[in-house]
């Protein structure tokens, strides 16, 4: 299922969410024009587990580094779409200054769960994707009703139809749950592939900060 629109209209403008979606795209179009030289960006700013693990606090600004790089235009394009279409309503719920903390504490868990579900690897794990995850537990609990317009294929057709909030993401998460377990064994292997782990620590932070930040904003 993807995601093209919801049905909640912005209170004001998502000022931080804005910001956030202009420096991920300009931060990808820099890596683009580096051609070869974006591995090398990645592999330097990127989150690697074990050296991260083995650097102690000198390394954790790779933390923040991480969450503005993408490995391709499919991921970019990707995380954007979500954080454009959900992360509005969210900034309404917190407040720009909150929503900003609450995003980049999202990332921030994201990158540790996956760290510590591969301590001993040494790829460059990067994307917005683990921050966002914790913008789609935020919108879920929030606008669990929301109607969003998805599309789903249907073999070589598509259909696009309104689907409640909490199914489009509760199908999210369940995908990204089943595909980290089934990936765990792989996890200390030297190939690439989804930080399923990083979206699940993610939406657990989400999760978790959603409702005390959004009390906290409204008092």
């Amino acid at each position: 299922m993807i995601p093209l629109k919801d049905d909640i209209p912005s209170a004001r403008f998502p000022l931080v969410n804005t910001a956030l979606i202009v420096i991920n795209c300009a931060v990808f179009l820099f890596e683009a024009g580096r051609g070869a030289g974006a591995q090398q960006l990645i592999a330097r700013f990127g989150v690697v587990p074990a050296r991260l693990l083995a650097s102690g606090a000198a390394g954790w600004g790779t933390i923040l580094t991480s969450m503005f790089l993408h490995g391709g235009w499919e991921h970019i394009i990707g995380n954007m779409l979500y954080l454009f279409i959900f992360g509005d309503n969210v900034e309404d719920a917190m407040g720009h200054l909150t929503y900003l903390l609450f995003y980049l504490a999202c990332g921030t868990a994201a990158a540790w769960a996956q760290v510590l579900s591969a301590p001993g690897s040494q790829l460059p794990t990067v994307g917005a994707s683990g921050a966002i995850a914790g913008v789609l537990a935020a919108y879920v609990l929030l606008y669990p009703r929301a109607g969003v317009l998805t599309l789903i294929p249907l073999g070589f057709f598509f259909r696009i139809v309104r689907v409640p909030a909490l199914v489009v993401l509760g199908f999210w998460i369940v995908l990204q749950v089943v595909f980290g377990l089934v990936s765990l064994p792989l996890a200390h292997a030297a190939q690439g592939g989804v930080a399923w782990f990083a979206h699940i620590g993610g939406f657990a932070a989400g999760l978790l900060l959603v409702k005390p930040l959004v009390w906290l904003s409204r008092r």
